[in-house]
């Protein structure tokens, strides 16, 4: 009976340790995350190599990026000193920056290098030219290696051969490598390129509004500009500096009748501009009507059909011009590129966010699989016979360690309480400290009992400075006062009187001390973290401070030449009605948030100009 009861117990721990090795098995299968890799970069590096993740990692190193910035745009700088002469002949300045083209493209074929390695060429998504801005980059990168290639200057083979120093031209296109490296400058960049459908039926709305006046042009105004004042010598009066149409017509009102004694109106004239602004053709009146949309010098081809036909009419037809043809039709230009610009920053910032998110639901997704796996396998360790108290102890405390970490993550709350909350529970702590000291020691509290009363009584004052100052009555009279401190600064002018000097001197000193005031009973109310949290607070306090020391400085230096530019100081006091105007701030605020946007369009400006 012993060797039975022997057997059966060495057949049911062979029973477990099979059943627990299925179960270690089928857990390391089924619940250990599994990672997929991802296609190999040039079918040699695959997603794990140690080589393509160092690129990886090197590429969206910050520090590389400004690098290769630097790099790009001291390559502009050299491309911008260089200067041509005839017969290929060359300056010292320029031979010196030629040498340095090798070092700029070295730097941009690794940069190329180094992308290709870390996200593949071509054939897989996410690859190095599945990305317009890397097609650029690549073209510029191969046209300027192709540049660099040795080829005979003198003697060719056929000729056919095709000089590869045409291709240097390519290299006005390297400050575009800035675009690609800023994305900011590619949302303006990408905005512009899909305005271009939209910006064309524009653009033939106003060719088909310029082809409409100019055939109304044509029918009143067709060979009025030919008629110009001649002297007794056959050759045209100047009265000024150019000559201008006249007309034959005494009696019309506005027109000119060559005043001048001893000059004709005759007909003989080429017209202004050489004949080219007037309207005998529709090409030519096309052209006049381009000229008057686009608000560049508009009011002289107005005069000249005044001069010539009277100033009676003529308003009736360029004021819809101008109304119609500059202030609409190419508005809606700005109109358009807005509207692009608003779709494309949207869909950068949704593309922002979904791919944070799907960053996040990733670690989720994998540290999920690990705990399930840890837990299974937990669970194993657990039914094991060989497991000891000790270690299943462990297992539980790390379990409720876990699960208490998990509750205290799940429901933790960032506190957004104000300073003033903040010093409120202070003192109540304090008072209620003071209570129980009171039981415990009087002595203490009896010695405590003044400062204890000072503070109350502060916290008294604070509370009723922070109801005034929310206040409507709070808020009017500041307006006003600004108002009147505007009405002040903007009442001065050459030589006024005495008793107006000292009046606004004296208002002045009156308007900094009740501003400063101001200042100062807020960060009392509000506590100075909270008013300074503000970025109108800020301003208002730095204006104030500014203020303050021009008055100070106007009285030790007064005679001073920097006074009138300290005194202009006063001027932003007006800007404190952002504070206070909530519309105006709104307004305030979207202006300083689109300055990025304003920047970046500046940026790319200045790079077509460069290029």
């Amino acid at each position: 009976s012993i060797n039975c009861r022997l057997a059966a117990e060495e057949a049911r721990r062979e029973q477990k340790s099979e059943a627990f090795a299925a179960s270690r098995k089928q857990t390391t299968v089924s619940a250990a995350p599994i990672r997929e890799k991802g296609p190999s970069s040039l079918f040699i590096f695959a997603e794990d190599n140690i080589l393509r993740r160092n690129a990886k990692n090197l590429i969206d190193w910050a520090p590389f990026e400004y690098a290769i910035l630097l790099t790009i745009i001291g390559n502009c700088v050299v491309l911008a000193l260089e200067q041509h002469l005839p017969k290929n002949d060359k300056k010292p300045l320029s031979e010196a920056l030629e040498m340095t083209e090798p070092y700029f493209m070295g730097i941009f074929c690794l940069e190329c290098v180094l992308k290709i390695i870390a996200h593949g060429f071509a054939l897989h998504k996410g690859s190095y030219l599945r990305s317009g801005w890397n097609i650029m980059d690549f073209i510029v990168v191969v046209s300027g290696v192709v540049t660099m290639l040795p080829f005979k200057s003198g003697e060719v083979a056929t000729q056919e051969t095709v000089d590869l120093r045409t291709l240097r031209a390519v290299r006005v296109l390297r400050p575009l490598k800035l675009v690609s490296g800023i994305p900011s400058l590619q949302v303006v960049l990408k905005s512009i390129l899909c305005a271009m459908a939209p910006l064309l039926q524009i653009g033939l709305l106003v060719l088909f509004a310029i082809v409409i006046f100019a055939i109304i042009g044509l029918e009143f105004y067709s060979g009025i500009f030919h008629a110009a004042c001649y002297n007794s010598k056959g050759d045209i009066e100047n009265v000024s500096e150019r000559p201008f149409p006249c007309s034959n017509k005494s009696a019309t009102t506005g027109a000119y009748n060559c005043d001048v004694p001893g000059t004709t109106c005759r007909p003989q004239w080429i017209g202004p501009n050489f004949g080219i602004t007037s309207f005998d053709n529709i090409a030519f009146a096309m052209i006049t009507v381009f000229q008057c949309i686009t608000m560049e010098g508009w009011t002289t081809v107005m005069y000249y059909t005044n001069d010539s036909l009277g100033s009676t009419y003529n308003w009736a037809y360029f004021i819809p011009l101008i109304v119609l043809g500059s202030f609409f039709m190419l508005n809606l230009v700005l109109g358009v590129l807005s509207g692009e610009f608003a779709k494309e920053r949207e869909r950068v910032e949704n593309r922002r966010e979904f791919l944070k998110l799907r960053r996040q639901q990733q670690i989720e997704r994998e540290l999920n699989g690990y705990l399930e796996w840890i837990l299974t396998a937990e669970e194993v360790i657990l039914k094991e016979d060989r497991t000891t108290d000790e270690e299943k102890a462990a297992i539980m405390e790390a379990r409720r360690r876990a699960a208490t970490k998990k509750l205290k993550a799940a429901t933790k709350q960032r506190s957004t309480e104000t300073e003033e909350d903040m010093e409120e529970e202070d003192e109540d702590y304090g008072e209620d400290e003071g209570e129980e000291g009171e039981i415990i020691d009087e002595e203490y509290v009896r010695r405590k009992g003044t400062v204890h009363t000072i503070k109350k009584k502060i916290h008294s004052m604070r509370v009723q400075c922070r109801i005034m100052v929310k206040t409507q009555v709070f808020y009017w009279t500041v307006i006003t006062l600004v108002f009147l401190n505007t009405a002040c600064v903007a009442s001065e002018h050459y030589g006024q009187p005495l008793w107006l000097t000292n009046f606004l001197r004296n208002a002045e000193f009156g308007f900094l001390i009740i501003f400063m005031m101001e200042v100062l009973i807020k960060i009392f109310a509000l506590g100075s973290r909270t008013y300074f949290a503000s970025k109108f607070n800020r301003f208002d306090c730095i204006v104030i401070m500014g203020s303050l020391f021009e008055v100070i400085w106007a009285e030790v230096k007064g005679g001073s030449f920097g006074i009138s530019v300290l005194r202009a100081l006063r001027l932003l006091r007006v800007f404190k009605l952002t504070s206070y105007w909530v519309s105006l701030r709104n307004l305030v605020r979207s202006l300083m948030n689109s300055m990025r946007s304003i920047i970046s369009l500046l940026f790319l400006l200045f790079l077509f100009i460069l290029i």
